[in-house]
């Protein structure tokens, strides 16, 4: 009778069912607590989730932060409905938790095939009604039968082999078994079906806890991604606003230099002009003198009277019989020559700095940042653009940058308006006379030239120097490699030279930039990305560009001819004889003027250039 009580109950809390699940285990509320946001969970299953947390806590459902731990009370209401819905079902607390809709549903039963079954016996494997079930329930043989509410799906819980109730779980094989079956699977780890439903419920509750706890990580690292991102593109506008004012104030500054230099040539234009309008004043009043002296004897010659004649003729003054003196006014040269010097050395720096490669750089600013009182002081400046305030540059500087302005590129061949066109392969085919043609007159630089090497034979000749020489320092000197460039420099056109050899032990011949280092090891030839060269040391012989050594075959010539064809893009060495032998050829795109380069490192190497006719 108390079942047929409660039985219309179960239909007004059938939908609570879902109300009353905890989304983190799928199970009726256990101990349920409230978070602040107002969800409901199993405190059991929060403390899980959140266990090894220090930050970073959230509301599973919601997803709601919490800057701390909540304090979790339980929540009494909710654990009485649950206790009431538990209560309420008809079959017992397990059985309610697997949400068997079947117990729910109208079984016919197997004796009578007419009335609803009301209980299934598990060991009879039949379902019965009321009626029918009256012998489990008085007679004391069926006590212990196992009884469960109406089961549609009874063969299915049978073992389709041996026809009996399934009772166990193979957890190898991860299949239900009877007790007949668990006579082959004794090898096995095999145990109750209730028992292992709670296992692998545990281990399934375990791992969505994981599951919980890697979304949380992962909503984290997402998350932290975005900051980092939103800090890079910040830190990226950061710097592009600080290049933008570097770059202004290198503009400025470059523009005060510009504004200084053109007020003082306007400044030297005006003294100029200004003496010529004196000297066209003075001009000018001697022009009406001669006039009025013309205008009176102009006068006197038309007098007729001899006696006024003249009279008039000895009132009239004397004039200078001298020719108009113009005094030689000109602009000081050496004053627009001093502000030129200062402009193209300010060229010269920017255009270094410019073309430095990034590595470089990177090293310069690290090795020359200004200091804090530096940057504090507004009269501070890069040291790259630090000018002379007169610009006037001292005499050794002054006598380097005019004889940088004498340097004139060889004249080339009259043939040569179109040099790009030629081929390499033609030059190859063509004889020492041909080659001459292009013949380009080539003397030593002075000031390039390391203190080690001896120029001699009015800069035609070069050696090693047993000891150092005293030059004059110059920002073009070599002070790493004995080495010196040609006073020449090509921008077009094709030429020849060619150099001799005198125990080509340890030297080489080449090209390059005007603008390659000049100090570290980067300013050996071939070792830099600006030069071309071959190479001896000892018997051995190597093409060298961009610090890339490609070992040659030994010749025995002497005399080393070098032709550059700049348009063309490339530069041959040869080596002469009866009869022409190509010893290597480079090819390039060539971007700057060329100079001859050399470099001599033994005692006793000699390197002569040719004077060709």
């Amino acid at each position: 009778m108390a079942e047929l009580v409660r039985a219309p109950s179960v239909p007004s809390l059938a939908g609570l069912e879902e109300e009353l699940t905890c989304s983190i285990c799928l199970s009726l509320f256990e101990n349920p607590v409230t978070t602040p946001c107002g969800h409901n969970f199993c405190g059991p299953c929060l403390d899980v989730l959140w266990s090894g947390l220090l930050a970073g806590f959230s509301c599973p459902q919601c997803r709601a932060g919490f800057q701390r731990r909540p304090e979790l009370q339980k929540n009494t209401v909710l654990c009485r409905v649950v206790e009431q819905f538990q209560s309420s079902q008809p079959a017992g607390p397990a059985e309610a938790k697997r949400g068997w809709d079947e117990s729910r549903s109208e079984v016919a039963c197997d004796s009578c095939l007419e009335a609803a079954a009301a209980r299934t016996c598990l060991t009879c494997m039949a379902s019965f009604c009321l009626e029918h079930l009256r012998p489990h329930q008085e007679s004391p043989a069926f006590r212990d039968h196992a009884l469960c509410p109406p089961l549609r799906d009874l063969p299915r819980r049978k073992c389709p082999e041996h026809n009996k109730l399934l009772e166990f779980f193979c957890r190898e094989h991860a299949s239900c078994i009877c007790c007949v079956c668990l006579v082959s699977h004794r090898t096995c780890l095999a145990g109750p079906l209730q028992e292992a439903k709670a296992e692998k419920e545990s281990q399934l509750k375990n791992r969505l806890t994981e599951l919980y706890n890697q979304s949380e990580k992962a909503s984290l690292a997402l998350d932290e991604v975005r900051v980092l991102q939103r800090q890079t593109s910040e830190t990226a506008a950061r710097k592009m606003d600080l290049l933008r004012s570097e770059f202004l104030e290198i503009k400025a500054l470059i523009e005060e230099e510009e504004n200084k230099a053109m007020k003082k040539v306007e400044e030297e234009e005006k003294r100029v002009c200004d003496k010529f309008d004196y000297v066209h004043n003075v001009l000018g009043k001697k022009k009406n003198e001669i006039q009025v002296i013309r205008d009176q004897i102009e006068m006197a010659l038309t007098e007729d009277d001899d006696i006024t004649f003249l009279k008039k003729a000895a009132t009239l003054p004397q004039t200078s019989t001298k020719n108009v003196f113009i005094p030689r006014i000109d602009l000081d040269q050496n004053l627009i020559h001093t502000i030129y010097q200062g402009a193209f050395s300010l060229k010269e720096i920017v255009k270094r700095t410019v073309n430095q490669p990034q590595e470089k750089k990177m090293e310069a600013g690290g090795q020359s940042s200004p200091s804090v009182e530096e940057k504090a002081n507004p009269q501070w400046k890069p040291k790259a653009f630090q000018i002379n305030p007169s610009n006037k540059l001292s005499a050794s500087g002054r006598k380097a940058m005019g004889s940088r302005d004498k340097r004139k590129p060889a004249k080339s061949a009259p043939n040569t308006a179109n040099p790009g066109a030629t081929s390499l392969e033609s030059f190859l085919t063509k004889s020492r006379e041909e080659l001459l043609e292009y013949a380009a007159k080539i003397t030593l630089d002075f000031n390039t030239a390391h203190n080690k090497v001896l120029l001699s034979d009015r800069n035609t000749k070069m050696s090693v120097s047993e000891t150092p020489q005293k030059y004059n320092p110059h920002p073009q000197r070599f002070t790493y490699c004995s080495q010196v460039l040609g006073f020449q420099c090509f921008k077009r056109g094709i030429h020849y030279w060619e150099v001799e050899l005198q125990r080509n032990n340890f030297c080489g011949i080449g090209i390059c930039y005007g603008s390659m280092e000049r100090q570290g090891a980067d300013s050996r030839l071939g070792r830099n990305s600006s030069s071309w060269c071959i190479e001896w040391f000892n018997s051995k012989i190597s093409a060298w560009h961009n610090d890339l050594e490609k070992c040659l075959p030994n010749t025995k010539a002497t005399k080393i001819g070098v032709l550059l064809n700049y348009e063309g893009g490339f530069v041959i060495f040869l080596g002469v004889g009866e009869k022409h032998n190509l010893i290597y050829k480079f090819r390039a795109q060539f971007t700057e003027a060329l100079c001859p380069a050399f470099w001599v490192f033994s005692s006793g190497t000699v390197l002569s250039l040719c004077q060709l006719k």
